[in-house]
């Protein structure tokens, strides 16, 4: 297995970058769950260059670029929430899948929540996405609630809220 190297986004070209990545990746990946409309708004709402420098100055989000090899193929979100870790995103190019590279960036996730002292690792991922839940699954998540979020335009985030504790 290759070993993946992440580093913190470290001002806008690196927040551009992956930006354009993000894009890419929602739009290659979630086809089979939502339209293409809805991509592009919730790429534009959460995952735009705006959205994310937005989310770092008054969420205190941390972004972080996921390399092989030198190739951007990846990403991370985390959002430092008062009692718990938020991981918000944790995505992968197409080609980059099935390689165990989430399970390292996992790692990485684990070790920043403990930098950090939180005992409480809390994402949410929408309910008919059966694959990621079962890969969460997989790490150690367990589904604690539901959640249907409305985001505007008409469109709603109906999600399982799962827990990882450290």
């Amino acid at each position: 297995m290759e070993k993946i190297e992440i580093k913190p986004c470290a001002g806008d070209k690196d927040l551009q970058l992956t930006a354009k990545l993000a894009n890419v990746i929602w739009h290659e990946y979630f086809p089979f769950l939502l339209t293409k409309e809805q991509i592009d708004y919730m790429v534009d709402k959460f995952c735009s260059f705006e959205a994310m420098k937005d989310y770092e100055k008054h969420h205190n989000y941390h972004y972080f670029m996921v390399y092989v090899s030198e190739e951007l193929v990846g990403y991370i979100a985390l959002g430092h929430e008062e009692t718990r870790l938020f991981l918000s995103k944790l995505y992968l190019k197409k080609e980059a899948r099935g390689h165990r590279y989430a399970s390292q960036m996992f790692d990485f996730i684990k070790a920043h929540a403990k930098k950090y002292q939180y005992d409480t690792i809390y994402l949410t991922c929408n309910k008919h996405n059966t694959h990621s839940i079962q890969v969460y699954e997989k790490l150690g998540f367990h589904v604690v609630d539901e959640d249907v979020t409305d985001i505007g335009q008409g469109y709603v985030m109906d999600d399982v809220i799962m827990e990882y504790d450290l």
